[in-house]
């Protein structure tokens, strides 16, 4: 089948490539000038296979109204005259229960399982390099409270064969002895299996990869229209003239409710705001070789290659790329926290992206309401996690529709 796929992040890369190895013509579109120059621009750079529970949860609840109010709050919530944003939230908190959360996070694992055996079958059948680190990943609990719900998370995770170890303090510093300095933490749980890689460099491998098998990329062509004749998209029309395909796969992020609602689809997609920042590490003092996710800071460390990528903060309701001065301060403050001395602060890379989240974390990954178009959407904070696994699962859904 001759299939177009919209959108070049992390997800549409995925999509395309697994679509081109599948034997099908692909036809990559994006309106910018490259893949990756979104939402997987400087994303938080992990491969969180194994520790992958939905925003949606008990402990989100319960921590809402005081991160709220805070001033510096990693959490943040702007209303809108929005209709659609009222409806996201109602759902949002009716999925905050423990025993949706707890199915949230089982079918979160299974696709994250899925996404982990499909990249490592393409680093080894097609000898792709993305320069993953399998590093593992400690994440931080600063009380008991929090190291108490992490308990059950693990245990609730183990069910699906997580491999996951409670720590304490000491030997959390064992395992990272870069943390020796940091008093933020108690405790944390160990997941050897967690990696990082930058998403960028990702999405340019999978590009290069399939342009070999025989893909073609359209750049900065913006999909204005989705031509409709006899129950079918016949063409997508865009700034550089129509399209026409056997099949669409939309992968287009936050842009994707616009299109969908020509297929009559409703898509439960909201932004939510998050910023990044990459620093380089002096030389001469203790890196840290794993990654890092601080619950309360609600910030993860990722290093890559003599560089530190910081991701932070949730803001729901934003909807522009502007970076506040006092975020910045933020994740500078909590880099100094957690690795006193570390980083060189002097040109930081400073990235603001909008993930487009579920209420229930859960993506949309389904062919829609017209026959030949498919969606893989709705990934928020986990599409670099789960894009491989996706992208299987939407390359079966056009198979099985054919």
């Amino acid at each position: 089948m001759k299939i177009c796929v919209i959108g070049a992040g992390v997800i549409g890369c995925a999509t395309a490539y697994q679509l081109v190895r599948s034997g099908h013509e692909v036809m990559l579109v994006d309106a910018a000038s490259g893949p990756a120059t979104g939402t997987s621009f400087a994303n938080g750079a992990q491969l969180s296979y194994s520790h992958v529970a939905p925003l949606a949860n008990p402990a989100t609840l319960r921590a809402i109204p005081r991160m709220l109010w805070e001033a510096h709050s990693p959490l943040g919530l702007r209303i809108r005259p929005s209709m659609a944003q009222w409806v996201w939230i109602v759902a949002f908190l009716r999925s905050c229960g423990a025993q949706q959360a707890g199915r949230g996070t089982l079918a979160l694992l299974a696709t994250a399982s899925l996404s982990r055996d499909t990249l490592e079958r393409w680093i080894r059948d097609d000898g792709m390099d993305i320069g993953i680190q399998r590093n593992g990943k400690l994440v931080l609990c600063r009380d008991e409270r929090s190291l108490t719900s992490q308990r059950r998370q693990v245990s609730l995770q183990s069910n699906s064969g997580s491999e996951q170890v409670l720590l304490d303090r000491d030997a959390c510093i064992e395992r990272e002895p870069a943390l020796s300095q940091y008093t933020g933490f108690i405790g944390g749980v160990w997941t050897p299996g967690e990696c990082a890689a930058d998403p960028r460099t990702f999405c340019a491998t999978l590009i290069a990869a399939a342009r070999q098998r025989g893909a073609c990329t359209s750049w900065s062509t913006t999909v204005d229209d989705l031509v409709i004749e006899g129950g079918r998209v016949a063409a997508a029309r865009t700034s550089d003239g129509d399209i026409s395909a056997d099949a669409y796969v939309l992968a287009n992020g936050i842009a994707a409710p616009r299109l969908a609602r020509q297929l009559g689809e409703s898509l439960p997609i909201e932004p939510i705001k998050g910023y990044s920042l990459t620093l380089r590490m002096k030389p001469g003092i203790t890196a840290p070789t794993t990654n890092v996710t601080d619950l309360g800071r609600r910030t993860v460390l990722a290093p890559l290659d003599g560089r530190l990528r910081v991701a932070a903060m949730a803001e729901l309701g934003q909807d522009d790329l502007r970076i506040p001065p006092h975020r910045l301060v933020q994740m500078t403050q909590t880099v100094q926290a957690i690795y006193p001395g570390l980083c060189d602060f002097h040109a930081p890379a400073a990235w603001a992206g909008l993930r487009p989240a579920t209420p229930t974390s859960l993506p949309v990954v389904r062919q829609s309401r017209v026959a030949n178009v498919f969606l893989n959407v709705g990934h928020g904070a986990l599409g670099f996690t789960l894009a491989c696994g996706c992208a299987v699962q939407v390359a079966q859904a056009i198979h099985e529709a054919r």
